[in-house]
């Protein structure tokens, strides 16, 4: 048996991207920061870095986050990240073979982002008009983007975009704004309230509409955190 030699590999680095959306006004928006160092000088890219020897992906995927937006740490550090997957494609990177752990996050209520580390500046895009990406960030946020969709399908996390108290009208908007489909009201109401743990009614008066509608029942977020039966996207509407 041959004694193993790690000279006899050559060396790759391994990096970590990530694509992080949020609802903002009323739109899809993924954080994208502009690439102040080549390659790619004043493209537009997803955050990320490389992993630092002393460092998981995990560790350096909240790390980067941090350095290349502003935001702060305890910001980051209460955040849940979801590993995506694994790109590997030799040519992916000009510099030298690099391997990237990708990550992707829904999150609410995040503030205005500013450029750090090597980012000369960061900023919340709507995702319609966040291509061209450097490398293959437009691949990977593709992937990102069917990912978090389906996460509205499968869990409640789609409560977390509305106020404290919400009428189903406004979940029904997150939904259609992520999705980027209109969905029937009545069936999709239905869905909702026979979904065990999805949401509890508010007790008291309903709220009154911004329209010339009847005053609409209040909701908060159930106990729920998985939908069962899943709330699926209408067949064949997906975007």
């Amino acid at each position: 048996m041959h004694a193993y030699d790690p000279r006899a590999f050559p060396p790759f680095a391994v990096t970590v991207d990530l694509a992080v959306f949020t609802v903002r006004d009323g739109l899809l928006n993924v954080l994208l920061v502009e690439r102040g160092e080549d390659p790619y000088r004043g493209a537009w890219a997803l955050p990320g870095g490389f992993v630092r020897p002393e460092e998981s992906a995990g560790a350096a995927a909240r790390r980067e986050l941090a350095e290349e937006t502003g935001l702060s740490r305890a910001t980051v550090q209460d955040r849940h990240l979801e590993q995506l997957r694994t790109y590997s494609e030799p040519d992916r990177d000009p510099r030298m073979r690099v391997v990237s752990v990708a990550y992707t996050a829904l999150l609410p209520d995040l503030p205005e982002p500013r450029g750090g580390g090597d980012a000369a500046r960061a900023r919340w895009t709507p995702l319609d008009a966040a291509s061209p990406l450097a490398f293959d960030h437009d691949r990977i946020l593709a992937d990102a983007y069917d990912r978090v969709g389906a996460k509205l399908e499968y869990t409640c996390l789609a409560t977390s975009f509305c106020p404290a108290e919400f009428t189903l009208g406004e979940l029904q908007q997150v939904y259609e704004t992520v999705w980027g489909v209109a969905l029937d009201r009545p069936n999709f109401r239905r869905k909702v309230l026979a979904t065990p743990g999805f949401v509890e009614p508010v007790e008291g008066p309903p709220r009154r509409t911004g329209g010339r509608g009847k005053p609409a029942a209040l909701y908060r977020a159930g106990t729920a955190s998985a939908l069962h039966p899943p709330l699926l996207r209408p067949e064949g509407r997906q975007s």
